[in-house]
């Protein structure tokens, strides 16, 4: 079940020569791209990662609250054009200040077998793996999502609860009513119920409410897959 790709842009600043300074990098199919937190108003010398039910030091995660917030994202490189650099799947929000362009060199930097640290569960933080079952009605609703919109999600919901379904502040998980939760991704709602080691996906809902859509038509603003959301009301209202 393949996902559908999100595309950013990266402008570059005129008159600073970068046009040269893009020669020959789209030979490569990834890049890196080094970026400041500028949104960040503090740091935290112990975090809680995702993957991790204990908090650990912030050298030791890929968290955003550092003393010096400076980030990475390895991107898959579609294009340039002039100084336009478009890419696959960046983890960045619009307008994030970018402060350096590097080609990825699979050569020098891929070290697959190298360890991992706590990642590699060695003290038992990895919860054990789940299995996933999409319920009938999620497996229509993607279809439809995915035939009008190209929307997919349950490829990536599938990943995050296969690892570990319990509430977590930065997996996006919540407790719903009668033993159920709630995962969001983006502006979507994936809900679920666990049963022993099962997952049960029951259905997709729109993060967004009637109201919330009707508010955001008359302020003239625009919603992440606003046009899906509001098809998506039409076809399954809540």
């Amino acid at each position: 079940m393949a996902s559908c790709p999100t595309v950013g842009e990266i402008t570059l600043l005129p008159r600073r020569n970068f046009e040269q300074a893009l020669r020959d990098l789209e030979g490569f199919e990834r890049i890196w791209i080094i970026f400041w937190f500028d949104r960040n108003t503090g740091w935290n010398p112990m975090v809680l990662p995702p993957r991790s039910r204990r908090k650990k030091g912030v050298f030791a995660t890929r968290s955003p609250h550092r003393p010096n917030p400076i980030g990475i994202s390895l991107c898959r490189l579609l294009k340039v054009e002039g100084l336009t650099i478009t890419v696959e799947d960046p983890d960045l929000l619009d307008g994030t200040p970018i402060l350096d362009i590097k080609p990825y060199i699979p050569g020098v930097e891929a070290f697959p077998d190298s360890r991992a640290g706590w990642l590699d569960g060695e003290k038992g933080e990895l919860p054990a793996l789940y299995r996933v079952e999409p319920d009938s009605r999620a497996c229509a609703q993607e279809a439809w999502l995915s035939a009008k919109y190209g929307i997919q999600l349950l490829k990536r919901a599938s990943e995050v609860l296969a690892r570990d379904p319990r509430p977590h502040p930065y997996q996006r998980i919540k407790a719903g009513p009668d033993g159920t939760f709630v995962l969001a991704i983006k502006s979507w709602r994936v809900h679920f119920r666990v049963q022993e080691d099962r997952v049960f996906i029951s259905t997709i809902a729109s993060g967004y409410s009637k109201e919330a859509l009707s508010a955001a038509k008359s302020a003239g603003t625009t919603l992440h897959n606003e046009e899906a959301h509001r098809a998506f009301h039409k076809k399954y209202p809540p």
